[in-house]
């Protein structure tokens, strides 16, 4: 039996998702690394009883991945549907993970699936689907990330309903860590105050902040038997930066915690 999916809901996060889903709407969601964003929507997922067909995104992904492409076998030549053409198809909720990491050209082939049109449209086979009843579309990205090369354009953001997340407010993240580690409140508290001076730091150059992905990580290696700075170093520490002064003020910062 698949093991429930655990969520601590923060805002109204679930009540807009279930607008969104009650109109057809699409939904794209905005948040640091590690925050919960897919998790979410796994969360949701388990809610509505809908599959979810979850989709990395990455510079070399092609609308061909999306959709689907003509294949070659023994008896010739068959068309195989990509993972969104399944969804659309099938229902469920498609679930594009980072989407600025894909090309541009390719994000265009969401427009007809995120408006009234409800559609996907196949030129390879002329094919015209219109979304299953139970259909969903989800991207979401880190907006860190966005530069001029890498971003959204207007005409494609302002198709979704959109929902910003951020990491959970002290109490709520050690409550994660002691449900998904096993470990105690003592442990999780300074794990999640150890995290939060670091995410405050402006005087270390981090592209990135500790995110409460990492935290678990380096709780559940605690509760493995696994000391606290070597759990820190490697679960947090180095993930971070691959800066050698950076590495040793971080220790410091450890040390004076543990």
């Amino acid at each position: 039996m698949k093991k429930p999916c655990y969520y601590q809901v923060q805002d109204d996060e679930v009540e807009i998702f279930n607008y969104c889903v009650e109109h057809n709407l699409p939904v794209l969601i905005k948040g640091p690394t590690g925050c919960g964003k897919t998790r979410f929507i796994e969360y949701m997922a388990q809610e509505l009883d809908r599959p979810i067909i979850t989709i990395s995104c990455h510079d070399d992904l092609s609308s061909a991945d999306l959709i689907g492409r003509h294949l070659i076998s023994a008896e010739g030549t068959y068309w195989q549907d990509g993972p969104l053409t399944k969804a659309v198809r099938e229902g469920g909720i498609c679930y594009l993970d980072e989407i600025i990491e894909a090309r541009k050209d390719t994000t265009v082939v969401l427009h007809s699936l995120s408006d009234h049109r409800r559609e996907l449209h196949i030129e390879r086979t002329g094919e015209v689907i219109k979304a299953h009843k139970d259909f969903i579309l989800v991207v979401s990205y880190n907006p860190a990330y966005q530069n001029v090369m890498k971003g959204l354009k207007p005409s494609t953001r302002q198709r979704f309903v959109a929902m910003t997340f951020d990491y959970p407010n002290a109490e709520m993240e050690a409550e994660i860590l002691m449900h998904e580690a096993a470990i105690n409140a003592e442990l999780a508290q300074s794990l999640v105050k150890l995290a939060n001076d670091i995410r405050k730091l402006t005087d270390i150059d981090l592209k990135a902040a500790v995110s409460t992905r990492l935290l678990i990580y380096a709780a559940k290696m605690i509760n493995s038997g696994c000391s606290i700075s070597k759990a820190c170093k490697h679960c947090i520490i180095e993930p971070l930066t691959d800066e050698a002064e950076t590495i040793q003020a971080l220790g410091r910062v450890i040390n004076a915690y543990f």
